[in-house]
Parts: structure tokens; C-alpha cells; sequence
């Protein structure tokens, strides 16, 4: 049973075990295919990395010496597709919520909690914050990620049974603001190019080809870009964490130049640099963050009282 944060971490997992069983032997390969239920799954509970002064509370509050205390948030979902060919345990006894097709839960907390993440640290960052909490603590910006989440994730998803998803969305803001998490914003903002076209990049060229909105999302990707020159709004140099570390900052020297440098790469934005839409929301919320900086270009983004979406930045 796989727990990791991919999408069909069953099938990867099925896949993978299977094809190193047939080099040991194609009996047990085929013994595997057959009687191994390897289902899939989506599990969420934010768990920050563990910190001195965690390792200081369990022990001084538990008398516990623990080199590594996981630390974690008061919220737990786990979702597990009801496919076992032997039979299972009663996984829903112990509140585990059991479905035909994990999927559309899969699409739910990526393109929600996953991508609101992104949507989050770096304009955060840029403006000066450090944690997760003080970001979503901050009315406009919590507005911005709701609007995301209403105007462009929502669009994008399946039917989801037995989720209230209004609740689900104005608690991931909950668990976003919760200060004992501490959550910090260089941790989110870390391997980005392993996050953005998993989690936001879909988002887009879904929105793209429905005619829907994708001015918030083009505007995380370009608040990424100006992350990625590699100061913040006082001149205090960032530390980029990513395997693309040093094309991405390359790309990135050149925004104010060339607006378009950064998602050039075609390994990470494939065809959205042809998209005129795209490219209009992208240059205009980086052209925002050069001027005017993060809170301005987010407050732009945001609708006004006559629900005008804000696209004019």
C-alpha cells in the first residue's frame, strides 16, 4: 500500500514491484499480478521538517530523546481505492473513506492544497513573510487563494462523493493559518520545478481550452519567475532550492529584458508560451511584481467590490 504523493501511487507501485519480481522469476511476477492488491491512495496531513526546538519540546513535555519527532497538523484524510482481491480489513472502522476511483481525490488536494501552497510562498516570500501562517493570516491573501480555488482549481475537478468541497476549501485556509504548524515558506518554495507542472501547470491548459480563468494561476507561475531571480522586494538574496537551480536563475536574470525567458523551457511549460492568453497574464502579473511588487500584484488579482476579477494588471 502506497502512500506517496504522486497521482496512481497503486499502479506505480504495482508496476514497479512486478517488473523487478520478473527478473527474479516470472512465476512470482505473475503470483503478484494476481493475488496482490496494490491499491491506490491519497493521504493529506501537512508535516513540516522537523526542527531543534520540536526535538527540545518532546523532550522536556514527554522525557523523550527522539532524534527525528514527526510534527504534524490536527487534520487527516486518507482516501484508499476499495480494491483488495483477497478482502481487506475494515479501513473505514478507523475512518479511512473508501472508494471506487481515488482520482478525483487525487485531482482535489493537488490542485487545492498542493497548488494553493505554491500560490502562497512565493508572493509570501517576496513580500516579506517567512511562514505559511503569516501569509493565510492575511486577509487579502487568503481572499486570492479562495478566489483560485473557487474560480480556476474548482472548474478543473471531478465529482467528489461524500465531500462538502466549500467546507474542504475554507479549511485548507484553516489549516494554512494554523501558527503551531510553522510551516516555512522556503520549504514550499523549494523544487518548484517538480511542483508547478505537476500541480498548477494542468490547471492552466485546462482552463485554457474551456474558455475559463487562468489569470491567478498565470500570476503564481510568474511570482515563481520573479522568485527565482533570486532577491526579494529589499534586496535580500533567496536561497533557490530546485535540480533546475541554475537554468531557472539564468532565465530568470533575464525576466526584466526578456518577459518570456523563464518559460522558454519546454521541458517545464511545453506549448503555453504559444498561448497569446497565457502569455498576456503572465508578463502582465510579472510586469506587476517588477513595479509595483507582491502585495500590489495580488491585490490586483483579487476582485473588487462589482466582482470584477482583476485582470487589468
Amino acid at each position: 500500500m502506497s502512500c506517496d504523493n504522486i497521482q496512481g501511487n497503486g499502479d506505480v507501485a504495482a508496476k514497479m514491484f512486478t517488473a523487478f519480481a520478473r527478473l527474479r522469476s516470472p512465476g512470482l511476477a505473475r503470483w503478484i499480478q494476481e493475488n496482490v492488491a496494490f491499491p491506490n491512495s491519497m493521504v493529506d496531513r501537512i508535516t513540516p521538517v522537523t526542527t531543534d526546538e520540536d526535538r527540545a519540546m518532546v523532550a522536556q513535555d514527554f522525557g523523550v530523546e527522539d532524534a527525528w519527532p514527526v510534527v504534524s497538523e490536527d487534520f487527516e484524510q486518507w482516501v484508499l481505492e476499495d480494491s483488495f482481491p483477497l478482502g481487506r480489513p475494515a479501513f473505514e472502522d478507523a475512518g479511512v473513506q473508501m472508494v471506487d476511483d481515488v482520482e478525483p481525490y487525487e485531482l482535489m488536494k493537488l490542485r487545492l492544497l498542493n497548488a494553493s501552497h505554491q500560490g502562497l510562498c512565493y508572493f509570501g516570500r517576496l513580500a516579506g513573510y517567512r511562514y505559511a501562517h503569516e501569509v493565510c493570516q492575511d486577509p487579502l491573501f487568503a481572499r486570492f487563494l479562495l478566489d483560485y480555488m473557487d474560480r480556476e482549481a474548482t472548474p478543473t475537478l471531478k465529482a467528489l462523493p461524500g465531500v462538502d468541497l466549500a467546507a474542504y476549501k475554507h479549511r485548507l485556509i484553516e489549516r494554512f493559518s494554523n501558527e503551531y504548524v510553522r510551516d516555512t515558506l522556503a520549504r514550499l518554495c523549494a523544487e518548484s520545478s517538480d511542483r508547478i507542472p505537476k500541480w498548477l501547470l494542468p490547471v492552466i491548459r485546462e482552463n485554457l481550452a474551456a474558455g475559463g480563468e487562468i489569470h491567478r494561476s498565470a500570476a503564481v507561475v510568474a511570482s515563481w519567475a520573479r522568485y527565482a531571480e533570486g532577491t526579494d522586494e529589499e534586496g535580500t538574496p533567496l536561497e533557490v532550492v530546485d535540480r533546475l537551480r541554475e537554468p531557472l536563475m539564468a532565465a530568470a536574470a533575464r525576466n526584466r529584458e526578456d518577459p518570456l525567458a523563464f518559460i522558454s523551457n519546454r521541458e517545464l511549460f511545453g506549448d503555453l508560451p504559444s498561448d497569446e492568453r497565457f502569455v498576456r497574464a503572465y508578463t502582465g502579473a510579472l510586469a506587476s511584481l517588477h513595479a509595483a511588487g507582491a502585495r500590489a500584484t495580488v491585490r490586483g488579482l483579487v476582485p473588487d467590490r462589482s466582482g470584477d476579477p482583476g485582470e487589468g494588471i
